[in-house]
């Protein structure tokens, strides 16, 4: 039996972080994101998607 491949998810900033709160400010540092259009793939993994959901108005998600 081999390792189980880990599932990722691709994540792209579609709206600014001008304005926004602290926290989610950071949530979007902490995913890697820096402007509009910038897409990272990440593990996903629990807290991962904590970060996606505190600021899914600012994202898109899709799977990678």
């Amino acid at each position: 039996m081999g390792k189980k491949a880990a599932k990722s998810i691709k994540v792209t900033q579609v709206s600014s972080t001008a304005g926004r709160l602290p926290v989610h400010k950071a949530c979007m540092q902490g995913l890697g994101l820096r402007k509009i259009g910038h897409s990272v793939v990440v593990e996903d993994t629990p807290s991962v998607r904590g970060m996606v959901n505190k600021v899914n108005y600012l994202v898109k998600v899709e799977e990678a």
